[in-house]
């Protein structure tokens, strides 16, 4: 695999090497959403010193309003990838800044600086992601229905014939992942009808996060240019199992020693030092849902079992960890790693994982103790062993992030404020927006009903 660039003389020679005529300068919002400008690549050395400019207030969440200068998209070259699908075309994640300064509203700005902190302390955290989504297309009436016909088994995850028949599609976004250096190791259906889900490999937290970002980009225009619909929104059909973003984390030295590895005298799979940063986890968790799970429709997924076509969510509804148990939030399901099973499709990978690193930091700081692991079927409604409810609703998370200090600390300081309020206030008017709705649900039970 060809190492990535690190430099502008670096990222040039990749360039011609590569056949590129374009780039997109990409950059994401509070919600996740990718923005980009198309640049010509003779242009990319004068972007390197000055970067390009955007209205942020018209890239929508990123503290701006319509009178402020403009956020300027600073390239990151070791972000660069050339895209197989669309000869001379690659995309480069890049940092915001403001008048000659990283504007603390860009999402990966804050991560950078939460890895930052974490480098400073002589360690580094390695994720590993696993991005969940339904292939659709539209019926003859414009509602949604999963693209594949057949896909309509009792039991359809890992359903060999179904993914046969996705082969076309799976195969392309495999050989995808392969060209840019990811290692693609599996491609499988899911638990829903029309469901799948892509591994590839782990890296450090900033490029698992711009991986996640460009890898929806990517698996959105592939199924785009097949007439389909690719969506990561977390619960889509009400009777089928939602989408996750399982994020797989664990702690290094910078000198490459695993931190969470256990030793002889260590139990359930961690060190003491994996075990207090899942303390921190699950100490923080209330307040970390608003992050991992961050629209209205994020809390239809969880805990959902029975309302599934399969029995089971697959998704956590107590802040609880445990060995290879998928019904807990924290699932260690091998040696020095810690699987988190409260994150789903929505999720701005950059905003969870730094609040995630700041939530397990604070339990290593304080000497947290977890606890014994849950080894209950939590989705079966068994005994919970003092685990706490997650938040019911996505206005419970946000209120119970307003009031956590340390992800407030963690997410960091804005112009004439800190970044956890004006997330906050953000998710507080998209609940109201919800709540203002009247929906079919209360039309069919309340109409004649009162």
């Amino acid at each position: 695999m060809t190492a990535p660039p690190t430099d502008l003389d670096d990222l040039l020679a990749a360039t011609e090497r590569d056949g590129i005529e374009f780039v997109l300068m990409m950059f994401v919002n509070l919600s996740g959403k990718p923005c980009a400008k198309l640049t010509p690549v003779a242009v990319l050395p004068e972007l390197a010193r000055t970067g390009i400019g955007f209205a942020g207030h018209a890239a929508g969440e990123l503290g701006q309003s319509a009178a402020d200068p403009d956020v300027v998209a600073m390239p990151d070259p070791r972000s660069y990838a050339p895209m197989p699908w669309q000869p001379g075309l690659a995309v480069l994640q890049c940092d915001l800044w403001v008048e000659g300064a990283p504007w603390p509203y860009s999402p990966r700005v804050i991560l950078r600086r939460e890895t930052e902190r974490l480098r400073r302390r002589g360690q580094v955290l390695k994720v590993g992601a696993e991005p969940e989504y339904f292939l659709l297309e539209r019926d003859p009436g414009g509602g949604l229905r999963v693209a594949d016909p057949l896909d309509d088994g009792h039991s359809p995850c890992y359903d060999a014939r179904a993914a046969t028949r996705a082969y076309g599609h799976l195969t392309e976004v495999s050989r995808t992942l392969d060209h840019l250096g990811w290692g693609n190791y599996s491609n499988d259906h899911e638990d829903a009808h029309g469901q799948f889900e892509h591994n590839f490999g782990y890296a450090d937290a900033l490029t698992t996060a711009d991986r996640v970002v460009l890898f929806r980009y990517l698996v959105h225009t592939l199924a785009q240019r097949a007439g389909r619909i690719a969506t990561f929104m977390p619960k889509p059909f009400a009777h089928l199992t939602g989408n996750g973003l399982h994020l797989h984390l664990s702690l290094w030295s910078t000198d490459g020693d695993e931190l969470f590895a256990p030793g002889p005298d260590d139990a359930a799979g961690l060190s003491g030092l994996g075990s207090r940063f899942v303390a921190g986890i699950l100490a923080h968790a209330p307040g970390l849902m608003a992050l991992t799970c961050p629209t209205v429709n994020s809390y239809k997924r969880l805990g959902a079992g029975s309302a599934t076509a399969s029995g089971a969510s697959w998704a956590p509804g107590y802040a609880s960890w445990g060995g290879n148990n998928r019904t807990q939030m924290l699932r260690v399901p091998a040696d020095g790693r810690v699987e988190v099973r409260c994150v789903d499709g929505a999720a701005n990978p950059y905003l969870a994982l730094a609040g995630l690193l700041a939530a397990g930091l604070d339990g290593i700081d304080r000497h947290l103790d977890p606890g014994p692991p849950n080894t209950d079927d939590l989705e079966r409604g068994t005994a919970t062993r003092g685990a706490a409810r997650l938040p019911q609703t996505l206005l419970h998370a946000v209120d119970e992030l307003a009031v956590d200090g340390v992800l407030r600390q963690g997410l960091g300081k804005v112009p004439g404020g800190e970044y956890v309020d004006y997330y906050v206030a953000v998710k507080r008017a998209e609940f109201a927006d919800y709540h203002a709705q009247v929906t079919d649900w209360e039309l069919s039970r309340y109409l004649t009903g009162c």
